[in-house]
């Protein structure tokens, strides 16, 4: 059974004390000029990293900030994509693909984190009655990853490099999330990398085993996915998106409470109640902070994803 990640409730009550001095970056002060423009589409994805905002959205916070947001659900792999051609203001994305856009000269700004892996968050999955037990016991084992370029490939790589294995040998094949127990039980893969709650819903419902928890080691509290606009954007919206950077941050401190986005799961997704009891949750930055994400971007560098090392302060709003 996934194990949850639970934070003490006292803690919102800190942080929420905080928001008001010095959580929030520089430039999410605000002034008294008008905002360049009242409404914004943020394009969205992953229900968990993304439970605050939709929250956020659906209590009217952003309306109270003066910012009417339409929620546009949008494929992971095409998220940037329809940032570049103007379809969305701000998108949700993995961080691993905001960099690997960012490392080709595609101009991104960042305008906040989602959410930060937990324990158990992401894994190693295999089903009853698998040979593969440890990770080592393969040379060559077949991973199935939701995407081929993203987290998942960074992340199961690390795994297996602090394992021992070669991960030069480790064989990677594209399956989508709910697709990877039957790629498991045809054998076309040894393992899947998986996150929630497709990793309890495996657990629940076909007894599937964690071979090996993705966050730890390099990738223990690992940032995982971010909001960003393009770089015109975020010059020509100063006033705008430092107050959506504001509300979500307050959102992001609500969230605290994981009672919170478990609780609403259900109402803004197909993660039952049952399942977003049991999932194991990360954790939700309060703040945008360009060292915590350089992580990612260094990882990147170093396994060869990207070229040139890639400075991600230069991505933060001044």
């Amino acid at each position: 059974m996934a194990m949850m990640r639970v934070l003490a409730i006292p803690l919102v009550g800190a942080l929420l004390a905080m928001a008001g001095c010095g959580v929030f970056s520089d430039g999410d002060r605000t002034s008294d000029a008008p905002l360049e423009r009242t409404e914004l589409r943020v394009g969205v994805g992953s229900p968990i990293d993304t439970a605050p905002l939709r929250v956020a959205v659906a209590d009217g916070k952003f309306t109270a900030a003066g910012l009417s947001v339409t929620l546009v659900d949008t494929p992971a792999d095409q998220a940037i994509t329809k940032l570049s051609a103007g379809e969305i203001d701000i998108a949700f994305a993995s961080d691993v693909s905001i960099f690997r856009a960012a490392a080709a000269g595609t101009a991104l700004q960042l305008q906040g984190e989602a959410y930060t892996a937990g324990r158990n968050t992401m894994a190693l999955v295999t089903l009853p009655g698998s040979e593969y037990t440890e990770p080592t016991q393969k040379k060559s084992p077949k991973i199935a990853v939701n995407m081929l370029d993203d987290v998942g490939v960074l992340a199961a790589r690390a795994v297996f490099g602090t394992a021992g294995v070669d991960v030069n040998r480790v064989q990677f094949k594209q399956h989508a999330f709910d697709r990877m127990p039957q790629a498991l039980q045809s054998g076309d893969v040894d393992a899947a990398w998986m996150v929630e709650p497709y990793i309890t819903r495996a657990e629940k419902e076909l007894g599937a085993s964690i071979l090996a928890d993705g966050a730890r080691g390099a990738t223990l509290d690992f940032p995982m996915s971010s909001y960003v606009s393009t770089g015109g954007f975020g010059q020509a919206n100063t006033r705008t998106l430092a107050a959506f950077r504001k509300v979500l941050g307050e959102a992001q401190v609500r969230a605290a409470d994981p009672a919170i986005v478990r609780d609403a799961l259900p109402a803004f997704s197909d993660i039952d109640r049952t399942t977003a009891s049991l999932i194991s949750l990360g954790t939700y930055p309060v703040s945008l902070n360009g060292i915590r994400l350089q992580r990612v971007a260094d990882l990147m560098h170093n396994s060869g994803m990207i070229g040139a090392r890639l400075d991600v302060q230069a991505m933060v709003p001044r």
